[in-house]
C-alpha cells in the first residue's frame, strides 16, 4: 500500500464513512446486520484503504438540489440535512414545551395541595413553603427552555425521534413471520 491508501485514517474519517453507512441505511441500500457489521469494521479500520472498502459499492451522497430523484411524498424530514417543513415544526416546538413543563406543572400542583390542605386543616394561612419547589426549579426550566429553543433542541429531538422510529420498521420488516401456529 503506497499513498493516500496506506496511511493511517482519524477519527473523524472514521465518523465519516460512519455518517455515510447510516445514511445509506435510512436510504434502504444496506440492511441492519449489513449496517452492523460495517459500522464495526469502520471503527476498526487503520488505514484509509480499509475505510474506503466499506462504501465502494455504494453511490456517492448527492445533495438534494442536484438529484434526479423526486423526494418521498409526505415525508417531513430531509434526510441529508436534518431540517423539518416550518408546519411541523411548530407542533415539534409545541410537543417539547409540553415534555420540558408539565412534569413541574404536575410536582409544583401536588404540593399546593399539600400546602392548601395543610392550612385547612390547621385553620390557619400557613408559610407558603412551595415557593421553595417551584421558584429555583421554575428557573431552571426558563434557562433550559431558552436555550433549547435557541439550539433547536426541539427539532434534534423530533429527527432523532424520526430516525428511531425509522429503524424499528426496518428491524420488524427483516423479522421472520413467527405468527404462524406450530403444529
Amino acid at each position: 500500500m503506497d499513498g493516500r491508501d496506506g496511511m493511517r485514517a482519524a477519527d473523524a474519517d472514521r465518523a465519516a464513512v460512519a455518517d455515510r453507512l447510516r445514511v445509506a441505511l435510512d436510504e434502504g441500500r444496506l440492511d441492519l446486520h449489513e449496517y452492523d457489521e460495517r459500522l464495526q469494521q469502520a471503527y476498526a479500520a487503520r488505514t484509509y484503504a480499509d475505510l474506503e472498502g466499506l462504501l465502494t459499492d455504494l453511490p456517492p451522497v448527492t445533495p438534494v438540489q442536484r438529484s434526479g430523484l423526486a423526494p418521498v411524498a409526505g415525508s417531513t424530514m430531509s434526510p441529508l440535512d436534518d431540517q423539518l417543513d416550518p408546519a411541523v415544526s411548530r407542533g415539534v416546538t409545541a410537543r417539547w414545551l409540553a415534555e420540558v413543563w408539565f412534569p413541574y406543572l404536575r410536582v409544583i400542583a401536588i404540593v399546593v395541595t399539600i400546602w392548601a390542605a395543610t392550612s385547612v386543616l390547621s385553620k390557619d394561612l400557613l408559610y407558603f413553603w412551595p415557593v421553595w419547589v417551584a421558584g429555583p426549579w421554575g428557573a431552571v426550566l426558563v434557562v433550559r427552555t431558552v436555550s433549547g429553543l435557541a439550539a433547536k433542541e426541539p427539532q434534534r429531538q423530533a429527527v432523532k425521534r424520526q430516525r428511531r422510529r425509522e429503524r424499528k420498521q426496518a428491524k420488524r420488516a427483516l423479522k421472520p413471520d413467527n405468527d404462524e401456529p406450530t403444529p
